[in-house]
């Protein structure tokens, strides 16, 4: 838990559909319910294909307490988001999931249009720490720079 009040978001413009739907969702359920959807969440995310191993465009967010890597692309006319985190980081996968399902297939400029402040605005404040949600705003800053970079 953190300092952070659990107060349920308003504003879920300029969010994608599938996550502004996930905000609304997380709002109506406890905070017992939201930890179970963060952990069906986490466990969702995919890995990044092998054929990435070893890219050398994986770039370290440095905000994550755990060793977050990330690589956005645009291939075939849409953004394609690959995270590694570690199966341990339950709460750093299920907010990267949460930017997966922001980011991948969704063309550039919805991309880049994302919020900065999308992390506080899924109303998690009282379920995950700042930390981890300062960790997400570092994986958004760093997905939109290396998109904007290409």
């Amino acid at each position: 838990m953190s300092d952070i009040p659990d107060t349920t978001p308003s504003d879920t413009s300029g969010l994608p559909d599938a996550v502004a739907e996930l905000v609304e969702d997380l709002a109506a359920l406890t905070p017992s319910e939201r930890m179970d959807l963060l952990q069906e969440l986490a466990d969702d995310l995919p890995a990044p294909p092998d054929r990435l191993q070893g890219d050398p465009g994986f770039e370290r967010v440095e905000e994550c307490q755990s060793p977050v890597h990330v690589l956005a692309r645009v291939e075939e006319g849409v953004v394609r988001l690959y995270v590694d985190a570690p199966p341990s980081a339950a709460a750093t996968r299920a907010l990267a999931a949460i930017l997966h399902e922001a980011v991948d297939g969704a063309p550039l400029e919805r991309v880049l249009g994302l919020p900065a402040d999308l992390p506080l605005r899924l109303g998690l404040g009282g379920t995950v720490s700042p930390l981890r949600l300062g960790g997400m705003a570092g994986m958004l800053g760093r997905v939109q720079r290396q998109l904007a970079s290409a």
